[in-house]
């Protein structure tokens, strides 16, 4: 395991060489970051790693995005996403796989209230409806592993919630 600064990731090249594959999952909150924080995080640190990654050898980069995600959305969340989507495809993997879950059913050590009441609720929307708004983040692990360890001839893959749900199931 290697600490890396993310503000200065050039100085960090060694730790991204001779893997065959990259996982990205590191995200923030514009309320956590700000605006430009949020930017910085999920876009701007995530190309970076990936162009990293690439130079060091690595051939499968596996993205978790979000649902939604779309480079020309109003919404700056959604923007953000589809622009990096768009940018770690530019950076030129053998594969690259790109997983939109839909709303992260997970235990956080920080409290967020609003976040709290909407998992309650999916949770239990989950029951009925199991893969229509969100997704258990151990079902998105799996499904990133899962995703490696099958063969691929697609270049770029997108799975989508049900997807994951079902990937996420070995």
């Amino acid at each position: 395991q290697a600490v890396v600064d993310f503000e200065r990731l050039g100085e960090h090249a060694a730790a991204f060489q001779g893997h065959d594959v990259g996982f990205w999952c590191l995200g923030t909150t514009r309320g956590k970051g700000g605006a430009d924080g949020f930017v910085r995080v999920d876009r701007d640190y995530v190309v970076r790693a990936a162009e990293l990654a690439r130079a060091g050898g690595c051939k499968h980069f596996v993205l978790q995005s979000s649902r939604g995600a779309n480079a020309q959305s109003r919404f700056l969340y959604l923007r953000v996403k589809g622009e990096v989507e768009n940018l770690v495809q530019a950076v030129g993997f053998d594969r690259c796989t790109i997983l939109r879950p839909a709303v992260l059913l997970c235990k956080r050590q920080e409290s967020r209230p609003m976040e709290w009441i909407a998992q309650q609720f999916l949770g239990a929307v989950a029951r009925v409806f199991p893969t229509a708004y969100s997704v258990p983040v151990e079902t998105v692990a799996r499904a990133m592993v899962a995703c490696v360890l099958q063969p691929g001839q697609e270049k770029v893959k997108v799975l989508e919630n049900g997807a994951i749900h079902e990937l996420g199931k070995a």
